[in-house]
């Protein structure tokens, strides 16, 4: 299957799987990326009554309010009931790296009210160790430069990614690293001073993990 085809797919398992939690009263979490563009596809099709969306970025939110999907302010909410995203890669103990489109802080702001994070991905995210995937970096503008060299000093090699993020910050996409503990390299890097959170997602990790596969089948893993 082509890998527009497992996305859709995986989306579209993911859907079914999480369907008895959408209740009238459920408030859903919506990620960014390709992937999850698929899972607001099925979900609009779905007609499904649940009480409203809250979303990680603009691309995201757009989308939604195209299909008419009731989205409400991330400053609005305490608590989320079911949330669904993609990652950039996942290693065998479902920690992540995710951000390559630039949401990672409100990404990881979801997805620590979360009762239920659900990732969705094709098996090419899958990785036994990551940072094959430059680990992204949300840095406050005038912090760059120190961040830059600290970065360095722990051995990545960061390069500022062009624009700024819906935060009005840079990042830092950091090459270089091989991730063998994904806690210690989270909580170090969120640790420097101008840092505003990292792409590492191991305090914070999926419950849940949907993987499609190259011939078609879906595999459903829980996370502990």
């Amino acid at each position: 299957m082509s890998v527009v085809a497992l996305k859709q797919k995986v989306a579209e398992i993911a859907l079914s799987a999480i369907k008895p939690r959408l209740q009238p009263n459920t408030t859903l979490g919506i990620g960014t990326g390709t992937t999850v563009d698929f899972f607001i596809d099925c979900l609009a099709k779905q007609r499904l009554k649940f009480a409203n969306t809250v979303s990680s970025s603009v691309q995201s939110t757009d989308r939604l309010k195209t299909y008419n999907i009731d989205v409400v302010p991330i400053e609005d909410v305490s608590a989320v009931d079911v949330y669904v995203d993609g990652a950039d890669e996942v290693d065998p103990t479902c920690a992540l790296v995710k951000g390559g489109g630039g949401a990672l802080t409100r990404e990881k702001i979801v997805a620590s009210i979360s009762h239920l994070f659900v990732c969705i991905v094709d098996e090419s995210k899958i990785v036994d160790t990551l940072g094959r995937f430059p680990v992204p970096v949300e840095v406050l503008p005038f912090a760059c430069r120190a961040v830059t060299t600290k970065l360095r000093q722990l051995g990545g090699q960061p390069k500022q990614r062009e624009g700024l993020t819906e935060n009005g910050n840079c990042i830092l996409d950091v090459c270089g690293l091989e991730i063998r503990d994904p806690n210690y390299w989270e909580q170090t890097i969120n640790d420097l001073p101008g840092v505003v959170t990292t792409g590492i997602f191991s305090q914070h990790k999926p419950h849940e993990l949907f993987i499609a596969r190259a011939d078609g089948s879906v595999e459903h893993r829980i996370c502990t």
